[in-house]
């Protein structure tokens, strides 16, 4: 196998594990639901229409979403103060911290994964794997 099919492997096993959410442990919010949390966190301005394209689906979907994690204290929507019509949603304390969790278990996983390697390596497979997500389009 060549090494693109060999990068093919490894990231169709971590789709893998990410799914059986092998990577996130005892987590209690799971599959959509949590990844809403991340999109929430990871941007700017989050909104329902920022869940729906960082989720590849639909507004309607995405506004479901949503109000789940609204009615699990998870998240909450803040009317956005440029624009009355639209809400900016906020991860509320326990969010945060169901979100920090996930973060700690993930790192664990990871380091667990590369025990063996020298700090060099660890460097250089992060420098190479970030250059490779920045690549994807």
């Amino acid at each position: 196998m060549d090494d693109v099919g060999r990068v093919e492997q490894a990231m169709i096993a971590i789709r893998r594990r990410q799914t059986k959410r092998t990577l996130a442990g005892g987590r209690e919010v799971a599959g959509q639901a949590f990844d809403v949390l991340d999109v929430i966190e990871s941007s700017d301005e989050p909104t329902v229409s920022t869940v729906a394209a960082a989720l590849a689906v639909d507004q309607p979907r995405a506004s479901k979403l949503v109000a789940t994690a609204v009615g699990a204290n998870l998240v909450r929507r803040v009317a956005d103060q440029t624009d009355g019509r639209r809400s900016v949603l906020v991860l509320t304390d326990h969010g945060q911290a169901v979100v920090a969790a996930v973060h700690r278990r993930r790192r664990e996983a990871f380091d667990q994964a590369m025990s063996g390697w020298t700090a060099c390596e660890r460097g250089e497979f992060a420098r190479l794997l970030t250059r490779f997500v920045d690549a994807m389009p």
